[in-house]
């Protein structure tokens, strides 16, 4: 029977860690990542890309849930403005892979991010994120400088 210590680990190793220089989460490949051949599909990078920013944000303390009920003042989103992406190497069925993310820069609504999903030691994809957050009409927010200090960890 799983004690609620258990629970509380499991949960902690689900969102991954802060680092020094931004955040790191373990994810495994799974079939449904795979094409026939076995190989990650390209599209599901993204996917792997996209919990890497998500679990940076909330470990952060910005959860998606408080953006949507307006807890800063105002219904907020996160959009993807732009992703430049590197395949360098194949992950995978079964590969445990590392994503790495990073804040390069914040400016106005903008954040630009460097990510890497890694086997061990090996570099697999590399890319380049530019989010911005947006109000309810679509329109660019300022980022929260009260967000700054958790987004730069290890950074300027």
């Amino acid at each position: 029977m799983a004690s609620e210590r258990d629970d509380i680990d499991l949960e902690v190793g689900l969102s991954g860690v802060l680092t020094g220089e931004g955040h790191r989460l373990k994810a495994r490949v799974y079939f449904a990542d795979t094409d026939f051949t076995g190989v990650v599909y390209h599209a599901r990078y993204l996917e792997f890309l996209e919990r890497g920013r998500s679990d940076f944000l909330r470990l952060a303390g910005v959860h998606h849930t408080e953006l949507a009920d307006g807890k800063h003042g105002e219904i907020l989103a996160w959009v993807v403005r732009r992703m430049e992406i590197d395949f360098r190497q194949p992950a995978r069925i079964d590969d445990i892979i590392t994503v790495e993310t990073r804040v390069e820069r914040v400016s106005g609504a903008r954040v630009f991010m460097a990510q890497r999903l890694l086997r061990d030691e090996t570099v697999l994809v590399e890319a380049r994120v530019e989010a911005a957050i947006v109000g309810p009409s679509g329109k660019p927010r300022r980022f929260p400088k009260e967000w700054l200090p958790a987004f730069m960890a290890g950074g300027e």
